[in-house]
């Protein structure tokens, strides 16, 4: 019987593995690297070990440790979550040898398929060796991890040196394992998994399917189950399929089988042989914890002769610290506050009050709804996250309630190119134009004029404030029936709640106030400065660090003087495990080249200054 369970993870997924645990009454013990050290998911567990550094090459990938972690906290069973070390083989045997539980598929199994190299071979595909220009557009792709690090599309021969480069550089961060291959590039199919649940007596269930499609960076934004529109002949076979990789390698314990579908055909991708981010969806469908079942599964316990039976539709959507109007750049600050209103499952590696640091992904919560039908849980997800309170760092919760409620999205028509053909307007700014005026009237509440009443008419008071990245000025007056302003009635106005009369019609207001970042409802403000500080101008062509980050890399032959074309790529920042490139944004001269490999950046730090040829 498993009485403690280490968990190999950090964030929301050891959150979520700790729950199930304490409900089951088993002690809980946690691993946390110095970045972590008053996460959340440290602070919940019964018991938390030091890993000490921060880069997870350091930490939460050095299974050594992790291992002595176990045995200095008295645990008897290890959990790898997903992502870091949950598919490395080396790992799973190190456990065992260390006479502790492998809450996962035998080591055995895991080499068969966590390497997508090997997988592929198993089921009788192979990766392209030598590309040419017939076979493009390709993908390369990391053999060990997921999460779409160490992805890249090829569409140009001459791009693919340095996106090989790229990507082992990115598998190799975040998976410790920098093997890389290239495959065909399948464009706008529909992304179908089969979540498959195994024990030890030779049982499989093929727990239905999920739909994947909505991916960004080859990573999921949004999940579904079952997959909608699948004919009944496709779903058989997808089923038939995943329960055939699995007994091919005997395999233990919770898995996903992916693949493509398109033109009516599954072309197998990959199986990851762990628990998938999008679980929670399968979890609400068949009415089960897969957590749960793992933990049976580990102690040896058969699974009934057939799975649970399938009800209505859940739907998943990612909410992450990223600006999707900046190519997806991941963002960092602290988290005032973060509450999703129900029905719907909120799992989370946050609180109020935390700090959302560059050094692991930047995923904030999963928000999943369920309802009889589909159409139902759509409806639910997208008001839930419309109402969300998210004070702190940019997110993508506008985009994720657009995509919800796309035409193609709710139609069930979408595929992996959805965001290709949409996003530019899924990102476009839809601000609240009275958003400005409620901050001002709530900063104003309590304040009048030095001096008595007279009989003239006050001037009015002004404020400026950024909003989706226009500046914007709110105007009111102070009179002895209180704060006015033009073209609006105002019913209401204190520190954190404000209400006006537009054209008859009363809007509440909920403001809140971080130092110079405002919240109204769910749009973010900055307030401005009456007088702008002259030395945060920078010179036309200057290149600013879009994000905290560490430049790994900085083009060859870069330095002062040279020539550049606009577009071409000088430098790369890595931030929370994925590598952004830092493009030229003009032709000209390089005049200025500000970091060098290695640096560490914060957001809005000076790169590198281009000067544009006259």
């Amino acid at each position: 019987m498993i009485t403690s369970v280490l968990v190999a993870n950090r964030g929301e997924i050891a959150c979520r593995v700790f729950r199930t645990c304490h409900d089951l009454g088993i002690r809980t013990v946690a691993v946390h690297s110095d970045a972590d050290a008053t996460a959340l998911h440290a602070r919940v567990a019964d018991t938390s070990v030091r890993l000490p550094g921060e880069a997870p090459a350091d930490t939460y990938l050095r299974g050594d440790l992790i291992v002595k972690a176990a045995l200095a906290a008295g645990a008897d069973a290890v959990h790898p979550g997903y992502g870091f070390l949950s598919e490395n083989a080396d790992f799973a045997r190190a456990v065992l040898d260390a006479g502790l539980r492998w809450i996962g598929p035998p080591p055995q199994a895991i080499e068969a398929m966590a390497s997508k190299t090997r997988a592929k071979q198993l089921m009788g595909i192979r990766p392209l060796d030598d590309v040419t220009e017939a076979d493009l557009p390709v993908l390369v792709k990391a053999a060990a991890g997921g999460g779409g690090r160490g992805m890249r599309v090829v569409r140009r021969l001459a791009d693919l040196e340095a996106e090989l480069a790229t990507a082992r550089a990115e598998a190799t961060s975040a998976f410790g394992d920098g093997e890389v291959f290239v495959e065909p590039y399948v464009e706008n199919g529909r992304h179908v998994e089969v979540q498959i649940l195994a024990d030890t007596h030779g049982t499989v269930w093929p727990l239905g399917t999920r739909d994947c499609s909505l991916q960004r960076r080859h990573q999921k934004v949004i999940e579904e189950a079952p997959a909608p529109g699948l004919s009944r002949e496709l779903d058989e076979e997808v089923r038939a399929l995943a329960v055939r990789a699995a007994r091919a390698v005997d395999y233990v314990g919770a898995g996903t089988v992916e693949f493509l579908v398109a033109d009516g055909r599954a072309h197998f991708l990959e199986m990851n042989t762990r628990l998938q981010v999008e679980h929670p969806v399968t979890e609400a469908v068949f009415g089960i914890d897969l957590v749960a079942e793992q933990l049976r599964i580990a102690e040896g316990r058969p699974l009934a002769a057939e799975p649970p039976r399938a009800r209505g539709h859940a739907i998943e959507a990612r909410l992450y610290a990223e600006d999707p109007a900046r190519d997806w750049s991941p963002q960092t600050g602290t988290l005032h506050r973060l509450g999703v209103p129900g029905p719907v499952r909120l799992d989370t590696g946050y609180t109020d009050g935390d700090e959302i640091g560059v050094h692991y992904d930047p995923m904030l919560a999963k928000v999943v709804a369920h309802a009889p039908t589909r159409t139902e849980a759509v409806r639910r997800l997208a008001a839930a996250l419309e109402r969300a309170v998210i004070h702190g760092p940019v997110t993508n919760r506008d985009l994720l309630v657009r995509s919800l409620r796309h035409p193609e999205f709710t139609a069930a028509r979408m595929d992996t190119g959805f965001y290709d053909r949409h996003l530019p307007d899924l990102i476009e700014p839809s601000p609240d134009p009275h958003a400005p005026l409620a901050a001002a009237l709530a900063d104003a509440h309590g304040r009048s004029r030095f001096g008595g009443w007279r009989n003239v008419p006050s001037q009015p008071q002004t404020k400026r404030y950024l909003m989706a990245g226009e500046q914007y000025e709110a105007r009111y007056r102070h009179t002895r029936q209180g704060l006015e302003a033009d073209g609006v009635r105002v019913v209401h106005a204190d520190r954190s709640l404000v209400i006006l009369d537009v054209d008859g019609v009363e809007r509440k207001y909920e403001v809140a106030r971080y130092g110079d970042h405002v919240y109204v409802n769910t749009t973010a403000l900055t307030a401005l400065p009456r007088f702008p500080d002259p030395t945060t101008q920078h010179a036309p062509g200057s290149l600013l660090a879009p994000m905290p980050g560490t430049v790994v890399r900085v083009a060859d032959g870069l330095t002062a003087g040279v020539p550049v074309k606009a577009g071409e790529p000088l430098l790369w920042l890595e931030a929370m495990k994925m590598q952004h490139k830092i493009t030229a944004p003009v032709t000209g001269t390089l005049t200025d080249l500000c970091v060098v490999p290695g640096q560490q950046v914060e957001p809005g730090a000076l790169l590198a200054v281009v000067t544009e040829t006259s």
